[in-house]
């Protein structure tokens, strides 16, 4: 009798977040490779309802919005193995004999939150090591924050970096608004610890171009942090720096593949999903070097080591002509861009489903 198997895409209800399109990647997967004929386990996919279908008939579906099953978890059907993509699902499974693999990405409630908010969550990430059965890594640095900071009972950590998507550079769409070129291109949630404001000063010095900042959360009406880096543009006249919503998955593409160079300064990375795929369109990137940003950059990206605009702008300076002159520097990044990409990522985890 073949195993049970769920695996928790519900991260998909935020589809243009990091985790959404991780969760997008396995749908992606599965429908291209999952064959319940000769698959040695039965696949569900939880996830929300309006992506029924979305991943081929061969595998099962069920809802991550029905408001009944999110607070009684016990009409969840069995499972034999449950697999959480992500650390922050609200959903685990209740029955005891079910082997749960967690998937953790970072431990940045260490840093963001409050002390109370920050013992509850401590709390529910303790009670999740202890129901795993298995706990994955997506960056060694990760692996080393986890072992540093919980109580893993002598549990092992494995590290599978995250699967990067191949960007299909023929579905590029030029944004409906106006793009002033040469432009340099910065994304995520606008949220502090992207740190995008340092580079507010650093494109001052550099009137002749032109940076937008694209994430979600950028309604100033809402967000704080959207808020001050709007003000900051308007009342410091800053004006070749544009600050926007998301874009769609076509206009990112287009984006990237458009751009001069990409910009990373945030501060609180488990792995730094967006430096991979710029790096997939051969594009000069300039990051921080904080948490695992080191790790995945490699010796691909250039690092900042501060903030300070000035330094910033001489990294930029000193490596934006030379990168753009040495046509192997963009081939070397693409190539080391791809390893990400492959099915090694999924390779391991089909080896975690066989064994659990």
């Amino acid at each position: 009798m073949k195993k049970r198997l769920l695996v928790d895409l519900s991260s998909l209800k935020n589809i243009y977040s990091g985790l959404g399109q991780i969760a997008l990647s396995y749908g992606i997967y599965f429908r291209d490779h999952y064959k319940k004929e000769d698959a040695p386990y039965e696949l569900t996919l939880l996830l929300p309802k309006k992506y029924f279908g979305l991943f081929g008939e061969e595998v099962h579906y069920i809802s991550s919005t029905n408001i009944i099953r999110k607070h009684v978890r016990f009409l969840f059907p069995k499972y034999d193995i449950w697999h959480s993509i992500h650390q922050l699902s609200r959903f685990r499974p209740i029955w005891r004999n079910t082997k749960f693999i967690l998937t953790i990405h970072d431990l940045n409630f260490l840093y963001e939150k409050t002390a109370g908010a920050r013992e509850r969550r401590y709390r529910k990430m303790q009670k999740k090591i202890h129901r795993a059965n298995e706990i994955v890594c997506i960056s060694n640095f990760t692996k080393s924050e986890v072992e540093r900071n919980l109580q893993l009972n002598e549990k092992q950590c494995r590290v599978i970096y995250n699967k990067v998507t191949l960007l299909d550079k023929d579905q590029a769409l030029k944004p409906d608004h106006q793009i002033r070129e040469p432009f340099f291109f910065t994304m995520g949630i606008i949220h502090k610890k992207k740190n995008f404001h340092v580079l507010l000063d650093m494109m001052k010095l550099m009137p002749e171009k032109h940076l937008y900042i694209v994430g979600m959360k950028a309604d100033v009406k809402q967000n704080s942090y959207a808020r001050y880096i709007k003000e900051r543009i308007k009342n410091e006249h800053i004006h070749n720096v544009t600050l926007r919503g998301p874009v769609s998955h076509r206009e990112k593409i287009w984006m990237y593949q458009h751009c001069e160079a990409f910009f990373f300064p945030s501060l609180l990375e488990g792995f730094g999903l967006p430096v991979i795929e710029a790096m997939q369109f051969g594009k000069p990137v300039f990051s921080s070097r904080e948490t695992s940003l080191r790790e995945i950059g490699g010796d691909f990206a250039y690092f900042w080591n501060n903030f300070y605009p000035q330094e910033m702008k001489q990294l930029v300076d000193e490596n934006l002509t030379q990168f753009y002159q040495n046509e192997s520097l963009a081939e070397k990044e693409k190539e080391y861009a791809r390893l990400f990409s492959s099915e090694k990522h999924f390779e391991e985890y089909e080896a975690l489903y066989e064994i659990a």
